[in-house]
C-alpha cells in the first residue's frame, strides 16, 4: 500500500457545482479501486492525498495528471505505508475559501476545530504534516 500525494493548479476558479461534481466522480472511482484520500481547495489551489494499491493509484494519479481541470501538477511523494491516514473517507474534501459545502457527504471540519485537529494530527505522518501546513498557509 503506497500514499501519494500532489499539489495542482485549477486552470480557472472552481465553482461550487465544478466541486460537486469532482467529488462525485472521484468518490466513484475511488470506491471502486478502494482508494482513500483527503482532497484541499483554495484559491484554484488543489493537495491532494491518495492511498491504496500501488497499482490504483498510480494508474488513478496518471489519469489526473492528464486532467485538462488543472496544470502544474507536482508529485510531493509516493512513499509505502503500514495504514491508510483516511481510511474513511473515499475522499475527504474542504474548501478553505469558505463556501458552505458542508452539507457533502465526506465534508469535514476538522481543520476548524482545535480538539478534533489534535487528535487527527497526534500521529503526524507525512500526509498530515501537509495538511496542517495547508492549513496554516491558508
Amino acid at each position: 500500500m503506497i500514499q501519494l500525494a500532489y499539489v495542482s493548479n485549477a486552470v480557472h476558479l472552481m465553482t461550487e457545482t465544478d466541486l460537486t461534481d469532482l467529488l462525485k466522480q472521484a468518490r466513484t472511482i475511488n470506491e471502486a479501486h478502494v482508494i482513500t484520500g483527503m482532497l484541499l481547495y483554495k484559491d484554484r489551489s488543489f493537495l491532494q492525498v491518495l492511498e491504496g494499491d500501488s497499482d490504483a493509484v498510480h494508474t488513478l494519479y496518471a489519469r489526473i495528471v492528464r486532467d485538462p481541470r488543472h496544470e502544474k501538477v507536482k508529485t510531493l511523494y509516493d512513499e509505502p505505508i503500514a495504514k491508510r491516514d483516511f481510511q474513511e473517507w473515499t475522499m475527504g474534501f474542504r474548501n478553505l475559501n469558505g463556501s458552505d459545502l458542508e452539507s457533502l457527504v465526506g465534508y469535514t471540519d476538522f481543520m476548524d476545530k482545535p480538539d478534533v485537529a489534535r487528535t487527527f494530527f497526534e500521529d503526524l505522518t507525512t500526509a498530515k504534516k501537509l495538511l496542517l501546513l495547508f492549513r496554516s498557509k491558508s
